[in-house]
């Protein structure tokens, strides 16, 4: 398997792939200017690497993204038995503008969304059953973390009901993972997929392996009405990344960074690095010290 077939298999976009490769085509270059071989590059000629992207006036984000590649090169390579060593894995440049997250949810104002959400009381039979559908996507939202585009890959299989776990697939920008349902919340999704979601496929004449229904763009719009509803509950709510973000830095205080990496679907430690809540106290401490609230 060469390195293109191996991005479309982690079903990166046409674009990351067509851009992936440029980058890797550039470097490969480099390496035979510097008579280096991408299969035995160390540690050291990588830093040089990274030092020559600098010096080619990259901004340090940049580079950091075209070293997010070479990662992902490298741990091809080592998937392919050319490699045994990620040369770049520890490779970061540091200063560079990290983006903040305020105005989180806590754990239990993120329950309190949950148990707020109301299916009782409606009239109107169809409403009565995208409410039932609507509250398990709250579910997975908030004890999942999961985002609009992860609900809308859902499809039956990766719910295992009777194990209590669902199965996120991976994407582009995330990696696979099996999180472990709550309880209640394999009780009503074993009332969702025998009863309510067999009644909307009936009403909406639609034969979908997905696992909500209507799903894609119209699934979209449904989040956005969820959303919508659940600031009724909590002023603080914003977006579906807003629930993410509170999610994954509540996890941060429960678990070790791999673990939480591997709950959020990140591909990167780095990534989760965002979440911590030391950081976030300090950079928000910042904020306030020089952009007080009047």
């Amino acid at each position: 398997m060469n390195y293109q077939e191996h991005l479309q298999k982690e079903a990166y976009s046409i674009t990351t792939v067509a851009s992936y490769l440029v980058e890797i085509k550039k470097f490969k270059i480099w390496c035979t200017r510097n008579h280096y071989e991408t299969e035995t590059i160390d540690y050291k000629a990588t830093l040089k690497y990274t030092k020559y992207l600098t010096r080619k006036g990259n901004s340090k984000k940049t580079v950091n993204h075209k070293l997010a590649i070479l990662k992902s090169y490298f741990n091809y390579l080592i998937k392919e038995h050319y490699r045994l060593d990620n040369p770049a894995e520890s490779i970061t440049i540091k200063g560079v503008k990290r983006k903040l997250y305020y105005n989180l949810l806590e754990a239990e104002e993120l329950e309190d969304l949950y148990y707020s959400f109301s299916t009782e009381n409606i009239k109107d039979p169809y409403h009565r059953l995208t409410a039932k559908r609507n509250k398990i996507i709250v579910g997975l939202m908030i004890y999942q973390g999961l985002n609009t585009n992860a609900l809308i890959r859902l499809e039956l299989e990766h719910i295992e009901i009777y194990k209590g776990k669902v199965h996120v697939p991976k994407t582009a920008r995330s990696n696979t993972r099996e999180l472990e349902l709550k309880s209640w919340q394999v009780i009503e999704l074993l009332e969702y997929i025998k009863e309510v979601r067999e009644e909307i496929k009936e009403r909406k004449h639609i034969e979908s392996e997905r696992l909500f229904i209507p799903n894609n763009a119209r699934l979209g719009n449904t989040i956005l009405a969820i959303i919508k509803k659940l600031k009724k509950y909590n002023q603080k709510v914003e977006n579906v990344h807003q629930i993410r973000a509170s999610v994954i830095t509540n996890w941060t205080k429960q678990y070790n960074l791999r673990k939480t990496q591997y709950l959020a679907g990140h591909r990167y430690i780095s990534s989760t690095e965002k979440y911590l809540t030391d950081d976030l106290e300090n950079m928000q401490e910042v904020i306030n010290l020089y952009h007080p609230i009047s």
